[in-house]
């Protein structure tokens, strides 16, 4: 059973909690801006994603604050100068990043606050973090207001000017995962690192028509043994296996007995898990 809630009956804290506990992980925008006065501005953003490649656009929200309605500096100032760098946010600077979310006063530079380093960018005047792995120059093209009460957002969509990553994430050519170690935001203090077991492939063919779990057995579908994960690796099988195939897997795993279905779905899914029908699959 689930629980629900209604929005309007909610607490606007109480609210948000349930929205950004439930849409989670989500990318970290590190945000470097300047004031009209050239004091520099660093802030972390988790409304934040990639919303399309051609053109380049990112999109994060600068909320307005629950508790007393005001907006936060790096809006101000991109409403001034309409530029910013989305920096990345590795684990190696993830306190850092953490502690620039203080409301330290306007003209404060949080660079200086939690030990991070400007450094220039190649076509923006607005510095990036030297620290951080991956820095992407941003002119902002438009903020679009969603409200006028405490927590309504208000979303700057900025357009990728230029891209500096570190050479040492990358492997055989392709941003590594592993190197790029990249930190997301959860709902309350929780936060989730990309690396080691949370980090898996998938690979899912869109053009290659699989069989589909209409196509797959009804004893494997409605299987007390078998997950809906493992159930859906068979149904990215382009066919099922023939009579021979199905010979060749009893004959290796089971004598060349065909044993109860149940014996059949828990070495299936052993064999899912270890990925032993690789060669069959398409995704």
């Amino acid at each position: 059973m689930k629980k629900g809630f209604d929005p309007k009956n909610l607490a606007t804290k109480d609210l948000h909690q349930l929205i950004i506990g439930s849409v989670a992980p989500r990318p970290i925008a590190f945000v470097s801006t300047f004031d009209e006065n050239g004091n520099l501005n660093l802030a972390p953003y988790s409304f934040f994603n990639a919303f399309s490649s051609n053109p380049p656009i990112l999109v994060f929200s600068s909320n307005r604050r629950v508790t007393n309605n005001s907006t936060k500096d790096t809006l101000h100032n991109i409403l001034t100068t309409k530029k910013a760098v989305i920096n990345a946010v590795s684990y190696d600077i993830v306190r850092q990043m953490s502690l620039s979310s203080v409301e330290f006063d306007p003209g404060v530079s949080e660079f200086e606050k939690v030990g991070l380093t400007p450094q220039p960018s190649h076509v923006i005047d607005v510095p990036g973090v030297k620290e951080s792995p991956v820095n992407m120059e941003c002119v902002v093209k438009d903020i679009i207001a969603l409200g006028e009460h405490g927590g309504a957002g208000h979303l700057i969509i900025c357009e990728v000017v230029y891209i500096s990553i570190d050479e040492n994430k990358f492997t055989d050519g392709k941003l590594d995962p592993y190197k790029l170690d990249l930190m997301a935001r959860m709902g309350r203090n929780y936060y989730v690192r990309a690396n080691g077991d949370a980090i898996m492939e998938i690979h899912q063919s869109v053009t290659d028509k699989p069989i589909g779990f209409d196509g797959l057995p009804d004893d494997i579908v409605k299987s007390n043994i078998l997950t809906g994960n493992e159930i859906a690796a068979m149904a990215c099988l382009l066919q099922f296996p023939d009579a021979e195939e199905k010979q060749k897997v009893l004959q290796t795993h089971f004598n060349g007995i065909k044993p109860a279905k149940e014996l059949l779905h828990q070495k299936a899914a052993v064999l899912i898990r270890e990925k032993k029908w690789k060669k069959h699959w398409h995704c």
